[in-house]
């Protein structure tokens, strides 16, 4: 049965899944059903053997502005979160095996077996930030707005903000966007490295798609997969066990056919031809 989408768009071109949240006159501030809508449609392009790599945006000028005010008024008024989306919506991204430090609410975006593009094309707050943040790469125009938002909400860094922020750009310059919320735009986002590439005006997503299909092209699927792990889990480990694991890794690559393609496809000078991931 085929799933329909109210708020956002899903669409798959070979080698790209293109997701973009659809509430441009809100600039695409985030609903419970929106939330749960997005973490279908992942989990839809993470199983399609189409897929290479996914991009993420929103419509007209908005990547996204956050969570949706009345649902932020509903919250403050229950004093909890909810989160249950419709059943029919029920999935569940990312690899299991990199285990519960990747279950944790959006987080499977990191466990995700394939490479996650943030094509930010303008406002990117709050929850909206927290998307982009959990996103592999960031492709960002240069008029984008950014704010984290939370501090002036009377919030905390949420959604694993405080964890991965850090990493990206370092601590005094995450506690500099935390603690004021202040705006700044996609050239001050390249310049602290936030931003993976900075894009002109409407490029951003051209930019990401060009990206992933060079990816395709050029790159093995699997590897992708295994180096996104290794990365994110390297993270959480000490040196030793990372290096353990990668000697451990390495071999298994050797005894694949993407190894010997790779071999092949070199000293023949031809365009490799690498299998997709498997649904």
């Amino acid at each position: 049965m085929t799933t329909v989408y109210q708020e956002i768009s899903y669409a798959v071109t070979d080698p790209v899944a293109r997701i973009t949240m659809q509430r441009p006159e809100r600039l695409n501030a985030l609903t419970t059903r929106m939330l749960a809508e997005m973490r279908h449609a992942f989990a839809a392009a993470e199983q399609d053997e189409r897929v290479v790599g996914i991009v993420l945006t929103g419509a007209g000028r908005g990547f996204c502005a956050g969570m949706d005010i009345a649902a932020l008024d509903a919250i403050s008024a229950a004093g909890r979160v909810s989160r249950e989306g419709p059943p029919e919506l029920a999935a569940s991204p990312g690899d299991p095996a990199l285990g519960d430090n990747f279950a944790a609410t959006y987080s499977y975006l990191l466990a995700l077996r394939k490479p996650v593009i943030a094509a930010i094309n303008g406002a990117c707050a709050g929850l909206g930030f927290c998307f982009a943040l959990m996103s592999d790469l960031r492709f960002v125009e240069r008029d984008a707005r950014f704010s984290t938002a939370f501090s002036r909400r009377g919030l905390v860094a949420e959604h694993g903000m405080s964890w991965l922020l850090p990493r990206v750009i370092g601590p005094s310059r995450a506690l500099d966007l935390l603690w004021s919320a202040r705006k700044f735009d996609g050239v001050e986002a390249e310049r602290i490295g936030l931003a993976d590439r900075l894009c002109d005006a409407g490029t951003s997503v051209e930019t990401a798609c060009a990206y992933i299909a060079d990816l395709a092209a050029h790159t093995s699927p699997t590897s992708l997969r295994v180096i996104k792990q290794q990365v994110y889990r390297h993270l959480m480990m000490p040196l030793g066990p990372a290096m353990v694991e990668t000697e451990r890794l390495m071999n298994e690559s050797l005894e694949r056919a993407d190894f010997r393609e790779g071999v092949r496809s070199f000293v023949e000078q031809r365009p490799p031809v690498f299998p997709r991931l498997k649904s």
